[in-house]
């Protein structure tokens, strides 16, 4: 069976959105990740980060995919992008997140908000994976509202002091510059910082392993004592930071839906191979009805998420060639909201019902479908969850006036 990821880059191709050089460099993707298939499955049941994977694709120059070129990177636009997310996607979310927080979250967050002076001293280290980059905005009791974070700084007489702490960070202990958003202890604003993190009064506090899945992803709790930060290390304008933090999550938003659409494809083909070759009561499961139902309800999901998440990638590439244009970044969150919702809903089920037609082994941390129901979890939480898309959907077609919060 030609899987249906190989269908679509022919689809897009076909219709000229991809060009010849595209097509290779999904082609070294797709080698990379069969070369990482092994050790991305042992580290998963040992619950360990796999650190094969940056190495690996720093290896391949995929660490930059991005970035610009002048900067080192491959400078592709967010179709191509999405597409190698999917492919990624297959291999399961740690290895999508990874690649997510510190592409889409890290590296196009500098090259877009940061001066000439910041994206020359950290994109070429972030192109070669020389230094990885991770996004600190959520806090033990600020997740969906980010508003309610605690962590402050202060100014002082060579730049600024921060103090507080950030949960659930991905990248958290593997990076070395981390975008960091805290409170000005005077007014309230919100600042973007991003600092290195060999810097005195930063701390790897806690590396959290006791998550429910996601266990190939580096994930840490970051404490902040007394870190001084020079004025150099404001990201974008002073006071806002919350500018910086959503145009972030517009394009992380991106890269997990299509991180999702990869989780889908390989439940389906997992699902497939399975119905194809296990016998019960008689014959293989694939001629019982109601495994049938859940293989065709895999395959719509996958269809249905596939093209609102393309249509988010292709419309975010307009938009960053026209970024002054309100009404166009306004669909463009819309659309990015859109997909991530569908798509990480839909990834979800996809993996439940994997995991039925797998049957007991399907609950074993040996089967794909398991690793992926629990990954997929975390993929309607993270970067927004499903009822905050939801309300985001829903205001920016009622109106401004009508936002639930900011």
């Amino acid at each position: 069976m030609e899987s249906t990821f190989a269908k679509s880059v022919d689809q897009l191709q076909k219709l000229k959105l991809l060009t010849e050089k595209d097509l290779r460099l999904i082609e070294e993707v797709d080698e990379v990740c069969a070369d990482l298939s092994l050790a991305e499955f042992e580290a998963y049941v040992e619950r360990r980060f796999n650190d094969s994977a940056p190495k690996m694709l720093s290896e391949r120059g995929l660490m930059g995919l991005p970035i610009e070129e002048k900067y080192g990177g491959k400078g592709v636009g967010m179709l191509v992008h999405s597409l190698i997310m999917e492919r990624l996607g297959q291999l399961g979310m740690g290895i999508v997140t990874l690649v997510d927080v510190h592409q889409f979250l890290g590296s196009l967050t500098v090259q877009q908000w940061g001066s000439q002076e910041q994206k020359s001293r950290i994109l070429p280290k972030a192109a070669t994976g020389e230094a990885i980059l991770a996004y600190a905005l959520t806090e033990p009791e600020a997740g969906s509202d980010p508003s309610s974070m605690v962590t402050s700084f202060s100014e002082a007489r060579d730049g600024y002091v921060l103090n507080g702490s950030k949960y659930l960070i991905s990248n958290g202990s593997i990076s070395r510059y981390v975008i960091v958003f805290a409170k000005s202890s005077l007014d309230g604003s919100v600042t973007a910082f991003i600092v290195d993190s060999r810097t005195k009064g930063f701390t790897v506090a806690m590396h959290l392993s006791e998550k429910l899945g996601l266990f190939t992803s580096d994930t840490a709790l970051l404490e902040f004592e007394d870190m001084a930060v020079p004025k150099d290390a404001v990201l974008g304008k002073l006071g806002k930071g919350f500018s910086v933090a959503y145009s972030a999550l517009l394009n992380g938003r991106i890269g997990i839906g299509s991180g999702c659409l990869g989780v889908m494809e390989d439940c389906l083909n997992s699902s497939v191979e399975r119905a194809r070759n296990r016998v019960q009561h008689g014959k293989v499961i694939g001629k019982h009805q109601l495994i049938q139902k859940h293989i065709a309800k895999i395959a719509c999901n996958l269809e249905s998420s596939r093209w609102p998440v393309y249509s988010a990638a292709m419309l975010k590439e307009e938009l960053d060639s026209r970024s002054q244009n309100i009404e166009l970044r306004n669909e463009v969150d819309r659309l990015s909201a859109t997909a991530k919702l569908i798509a990480s809903s839909n990834a979800f089920d996809s993996a439940d019902r994997a995991v039925q037609i797998h049957g007991g082994f399907g609950y074993s941390l040996l089967s794909p479908v398991a690793r992926h129901l629990l990954d997929s979890r975390v993929a309607r939480i993270y970067e927004g969850t499903d009822e905050i898309m939801e309300l985001k959907i829903a205001s920016t077609i009622l109106g401004k006036e009508f936002e639930v919060y900011r």
